[in-house]
């Protein structure tokens, strides 16, 4: 079973997600970019690594994109043989957001409201899905 972490502010949308995904692993969540952080740090200090982040750009006390660095950054310095499949959400329809996020390291993107198949087919893809 994978390890999931669903970092989202929004309580529908992190439910939601929590539910749909829960049936491919095991999910943490997280409400906020610290709690994100936080999350992602002791993971990897248990040496269980989350291996899929749903990870929404704008979160209150750190955005997404600040996160999603930080994560790779923490994964170089972990030295992890296997980085974490990141899929940024958001609601927001400005590209540069969505672009800087893939040049940070995002794996895939998801607008909200959430399409359950499109996310479903995408950690399909990503091997953790039938």
């Amino acid at each position: 079973m994978i390890s999931i972490l669903i970092a989202e502010d929004d309580v529908i949308s992190r439910k939601l997600l929590c539910k749909v995904l829960s049936e491919h692993g095991e999910c943490d969540h997280a409400a906020n970019g610290i709690e994100a952080i936080d999350s992602f740090i002791l993971a990897l200090k248990r040496k269980k690594p989350y291996d899929l982040i749903c990870l929404d750009i704008m979160m209150p006390k750190l955005d997404g994109i600040t996160v999603l660095k930080a994560m790779r950054d923490l994964e170089v310095q972990y030295k992890l043989e296997k980085r974490a499949k990141i899929i940024m959400t958001t609601a927001l329809s400005e590209t540069e957001l969505v672009e800087e996020a893939f040049n940070k390291g995002s794996d895939a993107y998801a607008t909200k409201p959430i399409d359950i198949d499109k996310l479903l087919e995408v950690i399909k893809n990503f091997g953790f899905a039938e």
